[in-house]
C-alpha cells in the first residue's frame, strides 16, 4: 500500500492554548484523512529542552524540526487569517513560501473576508506616507501568487466559523480542492 500524501498544517494554532489547538488540530487531521491524507503538525515533533539551554538555541531547534516535517511533507494547508495585525502570521508566510519554493503544492484559507486594503485602512498610503498595496486580493500578494503557481490557491470563508481562527467547512473545502488538485 503506498504511503499516505502528507500535508503539513501551518497556522497560528501553534500560540493558541493546548486545549484549543489540540482539538482544531485534532479536527484538520480528521478531515484530512477521511480523504487519505495524513496531517502533520508543527508540535508533531519529539523537541525536549534542558532547562539552561538558551531561548534562542531552543528557537533554531524549533526551525529545524519544523523544516524537517515540511521536508518530509507533499504539501501545505496553511491557515492565513490575520493573526496579531493586518496579514497572516510570519511564521505561517515563511512555511508557505518554503513549500512553494520546494515546488510543492499550497493552499491557505482565512476566515477574513475582507482585502488586504480594506483591512490596512483603505487608503493609498498609510501614515507614514508608505504605499499600500492594492490588487483586491485576500492578503499580500506574493502569498496569494505563491500559493497559485504552486497550483493550489487561497480561500476565503463564507461565513463566520467556530473559533475566530479556524472553520471545519473552509478547512474541509481546502482538503477538497487539495484532492482534486492532488488527482491532476
Amino acid at each position: 500500500m503506498p504511503e499516505p500524501i502528507r500535508i503539513y498544517l501551518a497556522g497560528p494554532e501553534v500560540f493558541f492554548p493546548a486545549e484549543q489547538h489540540r482539538a482544531i488540530v485534532a479536527e484538520k487531521k480528521r478531515l484530512l484523512l477521511e480523504r487519505g491524507f495524513e496531517g502533520v503538525d508543527p508540535l508533531d515533533t519529539e523537541l525536549a529542552f534542558a532547562d539552561d539551554e538558551a531561548k534562542p538555541d531552543r528557537g533554531h531547534r524549533i526551525y529545524r524540526a519544523n523544516r524537517a516535517l515540511m521536508d518530509s511533507c507533499d504539501a501545505i494547508i496553511a491557515n492565513l487569517t490575520p493573526f496579531r495585525g493586518v496579514s497572516a502570521d510570519p511564521g505561517t508566510v515563511f512555511e508557505v513560501g518554503y513549500m512553494v519554493g520546494q515546488g510543492k503544492l499550497a493552499f491557505g484559507f482565512t476566515l477574513e473576508r475582507r482585502t488586504y486594503r480594506e483591512r490596512a485602512g483603505a487608503r493609498d498610503q498609510d501614515a507614514l506616507g508608505h504605499a499600500v498595496e492594492d490588487f483586491e486580493l485576500a492578503d499580500n500578494l506574493m502569498i496569494e501568487g505563491g500559493l497559485c503557481e504552486s497550483g493550489g490557491r487561497l480561500l476565503v470563508a463564507e461565513e463566520p466559523g467556530e473559533h475566530p481562527f479556524f472553520s471545519a467547512r473552509l478547512f474541509q473545502r481546502c482538503v477538497q480542492a487539495l484532492a482534486a488538485a492532488s488527482r491532476d
